[in-house]
């Protein structure tokens, strides 16, 4: 069992090999499972059938009204949202790939690297399949279900500085679940993918938060998420998101403001609650231990 570590603080060198070579192997292992023809038809695939299980639903339930401002409201929220699921299961994979698959994590974590920056290079990875898979939703919406997005419209600026500091945000909070993970050894495989389907009821990805309960609302005005959607959705399709009343009190500067402090916040929590987890994992003496299943 893995129990000591180096303490000392990592330059900038060592911080920026951990992470460039921490991408090139996240996207190895992200891509090399299979043929490359094979990869991208999963890539494209997937995320479709995703999106078009909301169609279906939505469909169903409004006898096909996709002229309404509600369903390119839903449809570009669940496609953004992409990101939360693929980035926060990502940095949890990371660590169970390395664990209990590869077993390799012992090596990893004693290697003269910082083993935070690492995992966040391996996210990278899934950072750049998910975006092949928001891109490709966006675009069949716009082509073939009638999402109101048009390029002259588009508010450029908005929407990347909005992306950049939206899966920087995504990323620490999956940072918190990797530290997590660090402790959980027994067949905690679906740890990012729960938190993130949680996370998609709270976060006004579908729907306005309006809908939830009083008694639950609250959640969703917390969490970063909820701000980065809103901020994704006016940058694309300003009037429309206007419709709706869950922040339109906020003009997109404060909403700028309001998600630039609690990714802030969220990332020196990610680092507290890593180091945290981390000891704790060391104490115990658990961090290469393995289910043997």
């Amino acid at each position: 069992m893995i129990k000591t570590r180096r303490s000392r603080l990592p330059d900038i060198v060592t911080l920026w090999k951990t992470f460039r070579m921490a991408t090139w192997l996240g996207w190895k292992i992200e891509s090399n499972w299979t043929d490359p023809f094979l990869f991208a038809i999963y890539s494209l695939v997937k995320p479709l059938a995703g999106a078009a299980i909301l169609v279906v639903m939505y469909g169903v339930i409004t006898q096909a009204d996709f002229e309404d401002p509600l369903f390119t409201y839903m449809y570009l929220g669940n496609a953004f949202y992409i990101y939360v699921g693929a980035i926060l299961n990502g940095l949890v994979w990371a660590v169970i790939d390395d664990r209990e698959h590869y077993r390799t994590l012992k090596y990893i974590y004693t290697a003269p690297i910082h083993f935070p920056t690492y995992l966040l290079g391996r996210g990278v990875a899934t950072f750049l399949v998910s975006s092949i898979a928001v891109l490709v939703t966006v675009l069949v919406g716009v082509f073939f279900i009638n999402v109101q997005v048009e390029l002259s419209t588009i508010n450029w600026p908005l929407f990347l500085i909005t992306l950049f500091v939206g899966v920087i945000m995504i990323a620490f909070m999956g940072l918190i679940l990797a530290g997590v993970m660090l402790l959980m050894v027994h067949h905690m495989w679906d740890l990012g993918a729960a938190v993130a389907g949680a996370l998609y009821l709270f976060s006004g990805a579908i729907f306005p938060l309006e809908i939830l309960p009083p008694m639950i609302r609250w959640i969703g005005y917390l969490m970063p998420i909820t701000y980065w959607l809103e901020l994704i959705r006016r940058s694309l399709v300003g009037p429309i998101a206007e419709e709706f009343p869950t922040l339109t009190q906020f003009s997109s500067a404060q909403l700028m403001a309001i998600l630039l402090v609690l990714t802030t916040f969220f990332s020196v929590i990610s680092v507290i609650s890593f180091r945290w987890c981390e000891a704790k994992a060391r104490e115990k003496g658990v961090i290469d231990a393995i289910t043997n299943y």
